[in-house]
């Protein structure tokens, strides 16, 4: 009878363990390569659509010959080199390093709060970054030359952020909760101060605000990506290193201190690092909704709750979708560059109400 077979040979307990991590390992190497090769993707076709269209071929053949390699045809137009080189390049790599800065630091403000609904607005880096670039709008402060807004909303953003956590300490500790309300406190703040500061300016400055506030990377240049570059790959090493404790903390405060984790040190060192990485992301290009919140959280779906593993994806996540927000807003429109911060709430407003309307499937949890 077929009840009565004799079963074939299984294998050792630990024969399957071991399969079952390397598929597991695999499956997590194939994601990172799969993101990878779509950010090359969009990388190459983000340079070559605009109002001048240059085929992939002839972008990569530009690229290959600028580094040294004779590889590729030249782009044919006469200035179809030149504006690749001024103008999409920079705007492209731009793209990709806000999204990348963005997406990370949603993923650590999410480990740090144990909640997928956590992005780097809850500390009130963006909003102090507004209420800064506004300022020096209005005020039409010179300080920098043409890089005063970029400093402004840099330093604002990293001064609202430590303001919320020096806040938010009570008795030498920082409670989750209690910075979660400060953060919502002076995020309120900070939008009346920007309120104000629209009703103080006059048309010319209330439309470049609310321009900036939208979020745009028009006029992207070599000099920006030269600056942000830096802060962002530090943010990632830093993130990175981070990402083992920030494991041990998904298992609680109390567990996480039993194994040797300095709960506090974590929590503001990584909150610091969230905030240099927002704040280099939205000093040049404004305010961008959602990429810190939908990245992350599609990440982890995929790959797992590991944050060594959805630290350098939701990086690459994240690039991937700003280089793709931006083509779209370059191209959705003939003659017209529409706000790129639009259109990643438009895209991240539905995925919220989809998040919401999961986490009530899960009796209230979070997954």
């Amino acid at each position: 009878m077929t009840l009565l077979a004799r079963p074939a040979a299984a294998a050792p307990a630990g024969d399957r363990r071991d399969r079952g991590v390397l598929r597991g390992l695999g499956g997590r190497l194939g994601l990172l390569g799969g993101l990878g090769v779509a950010l090359v993707v969009v990388l190459v076709l983000g340079a070559g659509h605009g109002q001048l269209s240059i085929p992939p071929a002839e972008v990569l053949g530009s690229f290959f010959h600028r580094v040294g390699l004779d590889l590729g045809p030249m782009p044919t137009h006469p200035r179809g080199d030149d504006t690749l080189w001024t103008v999409r390049f920079p705007r492209v790599v731009l793209a990709a390093l806000v999204g990348a800065a963005l997406a990370t630091a949603g993923a650590l403000m999410q480990g740090v709060f144990g909640n997928p609904l956590a992005e780097p607005g809850v500390v009130g880096v963006s909003s102090g970054a507004a209420v800064a670039a506004a300022a020096v709008i209005v005020f039409d402060l010179t300080f920098a030359g043409t890089w005063t807004i970029a400093i402004a909303a840099f330093a604002g953003g990293l001064l609202t952020t430590l303001l919320v956590y020096v806040m938010s300490r009570d008795g030498g500790r920082t409670e989750v909760v209690t910075l979660v309300l400060t953060g919502i406190a002076l995020n309120a703040m900070t939008s009346a101060g920007l309120a104000f500061l629209l009703f103080l300016a006059d048309q010319q400055a209330r439309e470049e605000i609310v321009f900036w506030t939208l979020g745009s990377l028009n006029g992207s240049r070599w000099q920006y990506v030269g600056v942000v570059a830096p802060l962002v790959g530090a943010g990632l090493v830093a993130a990175l290193v981070l990402s083992r404790r920030l494991d041990l903390l998904a298992l609680g405060d109390r567990a996480a201190r039993h194994v040797g984790v300095d709960v506090e040190r974590l929590r503001l060192t990584t909150i610091v690092v969230v905030a240099v990485l927002t704040a280099a992301a939205v000093s040049f290009c404004g305010i961008i909704a959602f990429v810190g919140l939908v990245v992350p959280h599609l990440v982890r779906l995929l790959s797992g709750p590991g944050h060594r593993m959805l630290v350098p994806a939701s990086a690459l996540g994240g690039a991937v979708l700003l280089v793709a927000a931006d083509l779209w807003a370059r191209t959705a429109i003939s003659h017209a560059d529409l706000p790129i911060g639009m259109l990643t709430s438009l895209v991240g407003g539905p995925f919220f109400f989809w998040l919401l309307r999961r986490a009530r499937r899960t009796a209230g949890g979070w997954a």
